[in-house]
């Protein structure tokens, strides 16, 4: 399901690039999503899976990371 929904905490706009390989330091062409809220979530050089979804992506999240997303739903719940 895309868009709003139950159970869906909106975190905020994020800039989305195409990140052509050789320029501004990239090794591979890969997307970047930027969100100061993500590296809560998901460290720097950390790995996780992301597929491909109607409407989007998806992406996973390992037991460390969705302890880390059980902080972040106690500080914005106060």
């Amino acid at each position: 399901m895309s868009g709003p929904g139950e159970g869906k905490i909106l975190l905020g706009k994020a800039n989305i690039y195409l990140h052509l390989k050789g320029k501004s330091m990239a090794r591979i062409t890969h997307v970047d999503i930027e969100n100061d809220v993500l590296n809560e979530i998901v460290k720097p050089n950390e790995a996780t899976y992301c597929a491909g979804k109607e409407g989007g992506v998806f992406i996973g999240l390992k037991k460390e990371m969705l302890a880390r997303v059980e902080k972040l739903l106690a500080k914005l719940k106060k």
